[in-house]
């Protein structure tokens, strides 16, 4: 059973344009971790609410998820994200 990741960063009204613009480009580049099948990244067409990311992920399961979120990679991009934005995640199982 697959395992879904849902996130929307909505990044701070202070962060300069390029840094929304540069982080997108580190999420992006996580799309190559173990036990990701699907990984998508984009900016809300919507920012009615303030500037938007969309992650949308799907794993293989939930053990290939645990490992990404342990993943030093990821753990330095969302580390990152957490001085600029604040998130909302949704989770389920596929």
């Amino acid at each position: 059973m697959g395992y879904r990741h849902v996130v929307l960063f909505r990044i701070h009204h202070d962060v300069e344009e390029n840094d929304v613009t540069e982080a997108i480009d580190q999420l992006r580049a996580l799309a190559d971790l173990p036990g990701i099948t699907k990984w998508e990244v984009a900016r809300s067409l919507d920012e009615r609410k303030g500037r938007i990311i969309i992650e949308e992920a799907t794993f293989t399961d939930i053990t290939a998820f645990t490992a990404f979120r342990t993943h030093p990679r990821h753990q330095r991009v969302a580390a990152h994200m957490a001085t600029i934005s604040d998130w909302w995640i949704g989770d389920h199982l596929t």
